[in-house]
């Protein structure tokens, strides 16, 4: 049961997806960064106080190159988010399982398996039907920006995996993560413009933030308590809520090969998660 948590978070996520696209009309994706990532650092930092835990780090540069790389990562998945039907760009931004094999063979210079490159061009073989039958010509920078994101996010993935190595605790990751993103993000807008945060839209970011935190918090416990595998593919179920969302509020209605696209992605995925636990396991025996 433990692992259903990452159900709890899964749906948290996708409400998150839809407060996002909700506020496009009053923000840019860079404010609603900005302030996804402020209510962060905020509640991460109460927590952190309050159980008298510490900020201190020696590993500032990853803890920089996650950051960097989740930042841009979230920028782009948030213009997605505004820009495609919502299930579509969670979608993309969910391909990051597929970069994450193709660097453990590319970059950490893990053995080539052949299962593995299968699963990862199943996955690629879903991101195409997803997109050739639901996007306009006009659309393709966001789809594009939306699998780039699931490139970054495979980066940040394998930096939080590092830090988690050297003994960071995931509380000191969030924080940094998110207290990096509010500098940056507020020195940009600082440089250009703020929208008015009315009574009407200030539930909108307040929906945000706290939906995102939580999901942070659901994601980690499940990770933490529940068993690996099933909760990596319990995460990808935030495609499906972000579907049945699209379809409640917009009336997003993908036509049968974009949701055998997701599919697709979905499987994978999943056993491109299935198949680098087993490959992990039998390296350190």
């Amino acid at each position: 049961m433990r692992s259903f948590w990452m159900l709890v978070a899964a749906f948290l996520f996708a409400c998150m997806g839809v407060l996002v696209k909700l506020g496009a009309g009053h923000f840019t994706s860079i404010e609603l960064v900005f302030y996804r990532s402020l209510m962060g650092v905020g509640i991460t930092y109460l927590f952190i106080r309050h159980h008298r835990l510490t900020l201190k780090t020696g590993y500032w540069k990853t803890h920089c190159c996650r950051s960097l790389a989740g930042l841009g990562s979230l920028l782009m998945f948030f213009y997605c988010v505004t820009e495609l039907p919502l299930a579509t760009a969670i979608s993309l931004n969910y391909t990051w399982p597929l970069f994450m094999a193709l660097f453990s063979t590319l970059i950490l210079r893990e053995q080539l398996h052949w299962p593995m490159v299968l699963a990862v061009a199943l996955g690629f073989v879903g991101v195409v039907f997803l997109l050739r039958p639901t996007l306009n010509n006009d659309h393709w920078t966001a789809a594009s920006l939306g699998l780039a994101s699931g490139f970054f996010a495979a980066i940040a993935y394998m930096n939080v995996r590092q830090l988690g190595n050297l003994g960071e605790s995931e509380w000191r990751i969030v924080f940094y993560f998110t207290l990096i993103s509010t500098l940056i993000t507020g020195v940009w807008l600082a440089l250009t413009t703020f929208n008015p945060v009315t009574q009407q839209n200030m539930y909108l970011l307040i929906g945000i933030g706290i939906t995102a935190t939580l999901a942070q918090l659901a994601m980690t416990r499940a990770y933490r308590t529940g068993t690996t595998l099933v909760v990596s593919s319990l995460g990808y179920s935030t495609v499906l809520f972000a579907g049945m969302w699209g379809i409640l509020v917009w009336n997003e209605l993908l036509p049968p090969i974009a949701w055998l696209g997701m599919v697709l992605v979905i499987a994978g995925g999943t056993l491109s998660g299935i198949l680098g636990h087993k490959i992990a396991l039998k390296t350190r025996s």
